[in-house]
């Protein structure tokens, strides 16, 4: 059997099914299946007013990976907002750099606190070898100045996903140590003192930790 004939069925599922249980339930198997011809219902998923089904869509969106990267960015712009913030997450997951754009916005200045942690951790996941080397470390230091702002969000949570982000950037650009990483393990170190929630303080410490044993001395 060739993959299209295999993935019809799983797509027909989707179209036909006559309750939000059944469309999720299609959903997820058609997630699973990992094909690319699943990958226009996956994202028209995101739009249905069915929290199960677009976190089956954005699921199946982060397994298949860099095939569902163009598709995405070219459908932004015909979303609604639950539909784009779907589309976000997945986009994060998969670190792409041709999303990165969206992810330093978003993560800036979305109003919708989940949708900026997303963001903000998902700066973290950048896959920075598919960059182009010319372009890479001017984007990696917007990163992290974008990331020194979103710590200071008022929402604690976004706090949180933004030391994730950090570390996520130090770690990625360790073996060239760029003259903002010392000012991003300060960062780290303050606001492990002085944050007002315990939970970011202590992920900020233990993100401090990691980095100093692995920094280059």
């Amino acid at each position: 059997m060739t993959e299209n004939a295999g993935i019809t069925p799983l797509i027909k599922a989707v179209e036909e099914a006559d309750s939000a249980e059944r469309l999720t339930i299609a959903l997820w198997k058609l997630a699973q299946a990992r094909s690319p011809e699943a990958i226009p219902t996956l994202i028209e998923a995101l739009g249905f007013n069915n929290p199960g089904a677009a976190v089956a869509g954005v699921e199946g969106l982060i397994a298949l990976g860099e095939p569902a990267v163009v598709p995405l960015l070219k459908q932004l712009d015909g979303f609604n907002y639950g539909a784009r913030a779907w589309a976000l997450r997945a986009l994060a997951k998969i670190g792409d750099p041709r999303g990165l754009e969206l992810l330093l916005d978003t993560a800036a200045h979305d109003f919708a606190l989940s949708v900026r942690r997303a963001a903000a951790s998902g700066l973290g996941n950048i896959l920075w070898e598919n960059m182009e080397p010319e372009e890479r470390a001017t984007a990696q230091e917007k990163v992290y100045q974008t990331l020194v702002e979103v710590l200071q969000d008022p929402e604690w949570v976004v706090r949180y996903a933004a030391v994730v982000g950090m570390q996520g950037l130090a770690t990625a650009v360790l073996s060239h140590s760029p003259a903002w990483l010392e000012p991003l393990l300060n960062q780290l170190g303050d606001r492990a003192k002085s944050d007002e929630e315990l939970v970011v303080r202590a992920r900020a410490q233990l993100a401090y930790q990691q980095l100093q044993i692995t920094t280059p001395a």
